[in-house]
């Protein structure tokens, strides 16, 4: 495998779900888009790969910083985001690489999923691309106090599985995630070092 894991070296596992178990952008740009078109306005792909590991407020704060657009409503716009994604599901593929090492480890060590996405939207991914099993412990930033860059979805993680978080590898693909499980004292490993989404090898 792609990824180095002495048995023995660690007590549990945790993945990112976005850009790390899963190729979700091309669905999470599209409903951003449609979402955007009925105010005119579109996110092009180069700007939203560059800011895919921050949260829903995150991202918006930046894209209305950057293009000096007035402020959404966001209930509504995310509502229509959401809506979009989840009737687009079959655009989302797994990302082999890392879901091997799922596999394998699977009924060997606890295994969660600690995402910055919104809790439906992780779900029906998982349950999409048949991940869902793998992992008992699910954990999203609107269960914490603070998104990724902060350590809280990885700390809730490690307190779910009732392992230290010194004990926890995590595997992540973005800056803002592998901040996070820094700051949480876990060891990780950024899986962009092996994996690269097939429109960007192409340019």
């Amino acid at each position: 495998m792609a990824f180095e894991l002495e048995r023995g070296s660690f007590d549990a596992l945790v993945f990112d779900c976005d850009g790390t178990l899963v190729d979700s952008a091309p669905a999470h740009l599209y409903s951003m888009q449609q979402a955007l078109a009925p105010l005119g306005l579109t996110m092009n792909p180069e700007w939203y790969s560059s800011r895919h590991g921050l949260g829903p407020d995150d991202l918006l704060d930046a894209y209305e910083a950057d293009f000096k657009v007035e402020s959404f409503v966001r209930e509504d716009f995310y509502r229509a985001v959401n809506e979009v994604f989840l009737a687009n599901l079959h655009l989302i593929e797994e990302i082999r690489v890392v879901t091997d090492v799922a596999r394998h480890w699977f009924g060997v060590v606890p295994m969660a999923v600690a995402s910055n996405g919104v809790r439906k939207n992780v779900e029906a991914t998982l349950i999409a691309t048949r991940l869902r099993p793998l992992f008992y412990t699910i954990v999203t930033a609107g269960e914490v106090k603070r998104a990724k860059p902060a350590p809280d979805v990885y700390l809730e993680a490690a307190h779910r599985m009732r392992v230290a978080p010194e004990r926890v590898v995590v595997f992540e693909d973005s800056n803002e995630g592998l901040e996070a499980a820094s700051r949480a004292g876990m060891r990780s490993f950024d899986i962009r070092d092996v994996w690269v989404p097939h429109r960007a090898a192409a340019r």
